[in-house]
């Protein structure tokens, strides 16, 4: 009995660690630093993932089925982020201050980005929502436009992906 269960948390382990590596893939393209103005540095790499993080979850939102997948997503990258920040030097009794923190900054992204997808105009909302946040206040307009469009864009990409790729650990339209 306890078998089973321990093979099946095994296995929701493993493709929870697939679509994690596959989210991280998709917030390191070096088109979002290059040309979209992200910046390249730690906290530009944290805007990048929480990013692309947001638009998963947005996508998982569609579905009864993923919902639990979600969760654990949200689970793996906050494990993620204590990990990160101890590998940079972060001292323990200080991990739980800074982790507050960036997870406060997270969901606060997940609603400005949100509202963005759903106001009238997602395009100009998403550059102001990027504004002081995935980039500089200083960033042109026609460069947060491109990390907008790039936005757009992947949310339509993860929208094409079936759930059953999602549910066995693929972010691959053709379930790969």
């Amino acid at each position: 009995m306890f078998s089973k269960w321990r093979e099946r948390r095994r296995r929701n382990r493993e493709i929870v660690d697939r679509l994690y590596e596959a989210v991280i893939e998709r917030a390191r393209r070096p088109r979002l630093f290059e040309e979209c103005g992200v910046p390249d540095t730690v906290m530009g790499r944290f805007e990048a993932l929480s990013l692309q993080m947001f638009l998963f979850l947005r996508r998982c939102r569609t579905s009864d089925a993923l919902r639990p997948i979600a969760q654990d997503m949200v689970d793996r990258f906050i494990v993620d982020m204590d990990d990160s920040l101890r590998q940079i030097g972060i001292g323990d009794q200080s991990v739980p201050k800074r982790m507050r923190k960036l997870t406060g900054r997270f969901y606060e992204r997940v609603d400005i980005y949100d509202k963005a997808l759903a106001s009238a105009d997602p395009h100009a909302a998403l550059i102001d929502g990027f504004s002081g946040r995935a980039l500089d206040a200083e960033c042109p307009r026609d460069v947060a436009g491109k990390l907008a469009r790039e936005t757009l864009d992947e949310e339509a990409r993860l929208a094409a992906v079936p759930e059953s790729a999602i549910l066995s650990g693929s972010l691959s339209e053709e379930g790969r």
